[in-house]
């Protein structure tokens, strides 16, 4: 392929003539008026002030930070020259665990690339063990420096630039231009679709559609009001479990991660185990939902959706399953229950990948501060809802090299396909949150941790307690995440009344809970002693290869009842309204 033909420099003029609609996208993108930005921006501006002033007052930080930069880049100039001539020298800096912007030979085998990307690296270390070791800097101040610099510089690895990237430049030549065509068509499309921030899609939305290959498991919608669905599945089992079960998704995501393809889905599973489940499937709300607050997803959410499961089954109790803050949402309705002095509808309660203590909220953390907090209840208040595409970026940052800079690279440079992944796709198809509900989890929750406080938290006049919950509990939390980190998770089962069996699984927050005993890829821990500390409780626990599935359904059995003959979707007073996975579900965010 010649670079000098026609065809390319068109294909090249076409990938950096950028349309009217595209610029003005990106201005609202990025010189926008927002409370956010402000508040961000303000922040930055003072945590870099401390930051410079407790640099000034250890200047040998500063000459040993110079002093290091020169030493490695005259090792680096070394190592190039000698893997050019011996390609089994090993290059001199390293790339982190995991890092895979610069697997490809073709950074290596061109001594200029070569030497990008190790000064990249080198500069990338340096910048963020100096952030580290400066003394004098409140851990809060290092922990968000660190995150916002850690996003400029790999905001700018040359992997991300067509002109310093060799891969994309042999693709460029190879193709003459076609890949940055095909780029700059997705990049256009992802614009319109975005919302305060670019949104880079992951997944093709073509790839499922949902009831047929997401979604799947058969089932009807039984109840529905304002806020949520409830549906139900139909048995596979002749008898049942005399206790039925009640799945909370989280309210901020799409239910149907717990009802993915049929080898992993959770919904699937416990109907083979012989389990009745009912499944909240929750509304994509707008600003006409603006008034919405937490206290009603209690009280007509979780308590409703328990009433209709007695009204259907005569079982006063259910097992309960709550997932990230659908599990707080479910220690919340319990405690509501104990505060109104209600019967506890909940038999057991299993929390996955919950938080309940707020004290550390993981990556999430740099985040939750007032200046930044306060920014976005201006936002939501603007808006009536905080918007899901904001979310859905934010989650992204928060792992940017393998979430977000990848599939820019791969999407809008070498102009790839989307791939068909079940679990991209669910995490790009997200939802709003109501503006007061947003709100309340940002302050009352992140910020000021009142859930843990004894009446802090009020409903309908009443405080919740939680050490009031005697319900027995299962807590699983997983090894990699970093949204509901685990010890953050096994905290939480202190300010619980009731006896907790906790148990760490492998992988992440999406990953190692959807871990189907099928594919036996994940194991998990066990131990009976009371949570101390992340090091006392792993060095004591047991490690069991199996998934942590087959642990909660031995843990859960005792709570089941007896065996009953298979129950019908409904009944005379709640008859199906539409087959599963019903109305709510299919509501995009655009």
């Amino acid at each position: 392929m010649n670079p000098n033909s026609f065809q390319f420099k068109e294909n090249i003029l076409q990938f950096f003539s950028v349309h009217d609609d595209i610029w003005k996208k990106l201005q609202e993108f990025y010189y926008g008026q927002s409370p956010i930005n402000e508040a961000l921006a303000q922040l930055n501006k003072e945590d870099m002030s401390l930051f410079f002033e407790a640099l000034s007052k250890n200047p040998a930080r500063m000459m040993e930070m110079q002093w290091s930069w020169w030493q490695g880049q005259i090792q680096i100039y070394q190592n190039v020259l000698m893997r050019s001539v011996a390609k089994d020298v090993a290059p001199f800096i390293q790339p982190e665990s995991g890092d895979r912007r610069f697997n490809s030979p073709l950074w290596q085998e061109h001594p200029n690339f070569d030497l990008l990307s190790q000064s990249y690296l080198l500069f990338s270390q340096l910048v963020q063990n100096m952030v580290d070791v400066v003394e004098g800097v409140p851990d809060k101040v290092r922990y968000r420096i660190h995150f916002f610099t850690r996003q400029m510089i790999n905001a700018l690895s040359p992997s991300n630039f067509l002109w310093t990237n060799p891969e994309v430049i042999q693709q460029t030549v190879a193709e003459q231009g076609e890949n940055l065509v095909r780029g700059m068509q997705v990049f256009h499309d992802d614009v319109m679709n975005s919302g305060k921030y670019l949104s880079i899609r992951m997944v093709n939305s073509d790839s499922f559609s949902l009831g047929k290959d997401l979604a799947y498991t058969p089932g009807a919608v039984v109840f529905e009001n304002d806020i949520f669905q409830l549906l139900q599945y139909e048995a596979t089992t002749e008898n049942v479990y005399q206790t039925p079960i009640l799945v909370v998704p989280p309210f901020i995501n799409k239910y149907y991660v717990l009802d993915l393809r049929e080898q992993n889905s959770l919904v699937n599973w416990l109907r083979q185990q012989g389990h009745t489940v009912f499944l909240m499937s929750w509304r994509n709300p707008n600003a006409e939902q603006k008034e919405l607050t937490f206290a009603d997803l209690i009280t007509q959410g979780s308590v409703e959706a328990l009433r209709v499961i007695e009204e259907i089954t005569g079982e006063k109790e259910a097992n309960c399953i709550g997932y990230c803050i659908g599990g707080t949402l479910l220690a919340a309705t319990q405690a509501y229950y104990v505060a109104k002095r209600l019967k506890n509808h909940v038999k057991s309660a299993t929390y996955m990948a919950t938080i309940i203590d707020f004290e550390n909220p993981g990556s999430l953390g740099v985040f939750i501060n007032e200046p930044v907090v306060s920014g976005l209840e201006n936002l939501n208040n603007q808006l009536g809802y905080f918007d899901g595409r904001q979310l859905a970026v934010t989650f992204s940052l928060l792992r940017e090299n393998t979430l977000y800079w990848n599939y820019y690279i791969d999407n809008y440079l070498k102009g790839k396909e989307p791939s068909d992944f079940d679990i991209l796709y669910w995490n790009s198809d997200g939802t709003n949150i109501p503006a007061k509900i947003h709100n309340f989890l940002l302050r009352n929750l992140y910020l000021n941790n009142e859930l843990i406080s004894p009446n802090a938290v009020k409903v309908n006049g009443v405080g919740l307690n939680l050490s009031r919950v005697k319900t027995p509990s299962f807590f699983i939390a997983t090894q990699e995440d970093h949204i509901a980190l685990w010890d953050t998770c096994f905290r939480g089962a202190d300010y619980l009344g009731g006896e907790s069996t906790l148990v760490l699984g492998e992988s992440g927050h999406v990953a190692g809970i959807v871990n189907p005993p099928s594919r036996n890829k994940y194991g998990c821990y066990t131990n009976a002693a009371k949570f101390e500390n992340t090091k006392q409780w792993l060095d004591g626990a047991e490690y069991h290869p199996e998934s942590w599935w087959l642990r909660w359904q031995a843990w859960v059995t005792p709570y089941t009842g007896e065996q009953v003959p298979a129950r019908n979707l409904g009944n005379a007073q709640y008859p199906s309204i539409e087959a599963a996975p019903g109305r709510y579900v299919l509501v995009n965010l655009f």
